[in-house]
């Protein structure tokens, strides 16, 4: 099996798991006398299964994501913190960006005016820079799923 398909059954495993806990949640009481739609014993044991095998899931691809490299320096488990590293810092510096650029309209010369404190030039630099980052580090991470034997 391929990294990446161990990490779409896992993201079914999630899906499926909120799935039975909808239908559990469901029939977990009823009005006395009535039966409930489901039989909650064995969905019960539906939920063991996959939380079963979503451990198992799970296990293997931080393994595989801990011992294969990325690069000279990487892991596929580094790079992935990169990314996600580089993602929150482009969406904090492109809200600050996006802060300091909101137009105020003044509609005469007694209303306060507000200025930007920051760099929005030099802030929207670095957002691309770091989209760009964020990119070439999904792509690559993205290519190594599909080529990499899940351990």
């Amino acid at each position: 099996m391929k990294l990446a398909e161990a990490l779409a059954e896992r993201s079914d495993c999630q899906i499926r798991l909120e799935d039975l806990k909808k239908r559990m949640v469901r029939s977990a009481r009823v009005q006395e006398g009535e039966q409930p739609a489901e039989d909650s014993t064995a969905l019960l044991a539906e939920i063991e299964r996959v939380f079963v095998r979503l451990l198992e899931l799970i296990s293997s691809i931080n393994r595989t994501n801990a011992e294969t490299a990325f690069s000279k320096t990487q892991t596929i488990s580094d790079a992935i913190a990169e990314r996600d590293i580089t993602g929150k810092k482009r969406d904090l510096l492109a809200g600050i960006a996006e802060a300091a650029s909101t137009r105020q309209d003044r509609y005469s010369k007694s209303e306060v005016k507000f200025v930007a404190t920051v760099s929005i030039t030099e802030l929207q630099k670095q957002v691309d820079h770091l989209s760009k980052r964020f990119r070439e580090l999904d792509t690559r991470l993205q290519e190594l799923n599909w080529n990499t034997d899940l351990i």
